[in-house]
C-alpha cells in the first residue's frame, strides 16, 4: 500500500508540473455542462423538472466513467516510454504501479467534480436533498470512477499505442453513456432500447445519484424492474462486480506484460 501511495504521489506531482493536463481535464466536462444546458436543453422535454437538475447527475456520471480513458492512455504511454519496465526492476510490490495509477486518477476526479459542481450551481443546478445525501452521491461517483479506472488499467496494459487505447475506450464508453438516461429520459426510446438502457451501469448510476440529490426518476417500460426500483443498490452491485473482475485481471496482466 505504501508503494502504491508513492506512485500516486508521483502522478500528482506530474499534474503540478504539467498543469495543462489538469486544465484540460476540467475544461471538457465544463463544456459538456454548458452545451447541454444551453444548446440541447431547450429541445429535451422534462415535464415538471428543470432540465439542468436532471442533466448534472448525468454529466457527473459520464465524467467519472471516462476515468477509464485517462488511466488507459496514461498507462499505455508509460509502457511505450519504458517507464513500467523501470518500475518492475525496483523492489516494490507488483501491484503498486497499477494501484498508484488508479488512486491518482481518483484524486484527480475529486478536483474535476468540484469544478463541475461549481459550474452546475452557476447554471442553475440546485440539489434538494440533505447534505448527507449529497455527500453520499459524490462518494458513489468517486467510487464508480475508481472502479472504472481498473478497466482502464487492463486496456492500457493490453494495447501497444496510446491512440489505440483511446479508440478502445471510446468504443464502449460512448455507447454506455448515450444509451442511458444520462441526458434524456429513456421514455422516448423504442421499448427494446429501454430494456437495454435499464441494465446499463451508467443508467443505474445516474438514477441512483439523482435520487440522492432529491430528484424523482422517470422510467417507461422498465418502471417496475429491479434496477429502476433500486438504482443505488444496483449501482453498488455493479461497482463491486467491476472491481472483483478487473482488479485481479489487471494485476495479473501487469505481472505478465512484455516490454514494448
Amino acid at each position: 500500500m505504501i508503494d502504491g501511495l508513492i506512485i500516486m504521489k508521483r502522478q500528482l506531482l506530474q499534474l503540478i508540473r504539467l498543469p495543462e493536463v489538469l486544465i484540460f481535464s476540467t475544461i471538457q466536462p465544463v463544456m459538456f455542462v454548458l452545451l447541454f444546458r444551453y444548446v440541447f436543453g431547450g429541445a429535451i422535454n422534462t415535464p415538471g423538472t428543470d432540465y439542468v437538475q436532471l442533466l448534472m447527475p448525468g454529466i457527473f456520471v459520464q465524467t467519472v466513467a471516462f476515468t477509464v480513458a485517462a488511466t488507459a492512455i496514461g498507462l499505455s504511454e508509460d509502457m511505450s516510454k519504458g517507464l513500467i519496465d523501470r518500475f518492475r526492476s525496483l523492489p516494490i510490490s507488483r501491484s503498486a504501479v497499477v494501484l498508484g495509477r488508479t488512486l491518482g486518477d481518483a484524486t484527480l476526479n475529486i478536483v474535476v467534480l468540484i469544478v463541475m459542481g461549481l459550474t452546475g450551481v452557476l447554471v442553475g443546478w440546485r440539489p434538494s436533498s440533505g447534505a448527507l445525501s449529497i455527500a453520499a452521491g459524490f462518494g458513489m461517483l468517486l467510487l464508480f470512477g475508481y472502479a472504472m479506472s481498473w478497466m482502464g488499467v487492463l486496456v492500457g496494459l493490453s494495447v501497444r499505442d496510446t491512440r489505440v487505447a483511446n479508440s478502445v475506450v471510446f468504443l464502449f464508453v460512448f455507447p454506455m453513456t448515450f444509451l442511458s438516461n444520462a441526458f434524456a429520459p429513456t421514455t422516448g426510446m423504442p421499448k427494446p432500447l429501454q430494456y437495454v438502457a435499464e441494465w446499463n451501469p451508467v443508467s443505474t448510476m445516474v438514477a441512483g445519484i439523482r435520487s440522492l440529490f432529491g430528484l424523482t426518476n422517470q422510467f417507461g417500460a422498465t418502471a417496475n424492474s429491479f434496477p429502476s426500483q433500486h438504482p443505488i443498490t444496483m449501482s453498488l452491485i455493479y461497482i463491486i462486480l467491476i472491481m472483483v473482475i478487473f482488479i485481479p485481471l489487471s494485476v495479473q496482466k501487469y505481472k505478465k506484460v512484455s516490454p514494448r
